[in-house]
């Protein structure tokens, strides 16, 4: 079961520096990431959510590798990926997995004007060596799917990182 973990900052640029960080992370193995998505509230309060996973692309690529296989098979391979390109992301669009959309936008609400947040769902994760690779972002942990002693746990790691940072 993968745990949610939502971080916040006070810079609109500094989630998606971490998710960056968390991507170069998870090709050395210290961390295994299921979903992952950057909040950003601006000085108007204007919210813009970004998913690390395009569904509709990913959809479409998909619908396109079937379509055209069907097509061959028919005789009409562009006809065949045309439609599975649109029928693959017109599913995909309506495909929500991972990190509610709602619970996302929701939670950023609450957000101050010209902050960030950082939704991650982790599957497992080498914590000593990630706290330490993420020490100089300085995130406050906003809400997290942990039981309340390993939360808190958490919290203690980060205070400790950023102050020995």
């Amino acid at each position: 079961m993968s745990d949610l973990i939502v971080v916040g900052f006070e810079s609109e640029s500094k989630a998606d520096e971490v998710l960056e960080k968390l991507g170069k992370l998870q090709k050395s193995h210290l961390i295994d990431l299921e979903d992952a998505a950057v909040l950003t509230k601006n000085d108007n309060g204007k919210i813009r959510v970004k998913q690390a996973y395009n569904l509709v692309a990913a959809g479409a690529t998909s619908g396109s590798f079937w379509g055209l296989f069907l097509g061959l098979l028919f005789l009409h391979p562009l006809l065949g990926l045309a439609a599975g390109a649109a029928s693959g992301a017109l599913s995909g669009s309506f495909t929500d997995i991972g990190i509610n959309d709602n619970f996302i936008k929701d939670l950023g609400e609450t957000l101050e004007p010209g902050a960030s947040a950082l939704f991650i769902l982790v599957r497992k994760a080498t914590p000593d060596k990630v706290l330490e690779e993420l020490k100089p972002f300085d995130g406050k942990i906003i809400q997290t799917s942990l039981s309340k002693t390993d939360e808190d746990s958490l919290k203690t790691a980060i205070a400790q990182a950023q102050a020995t940072a």
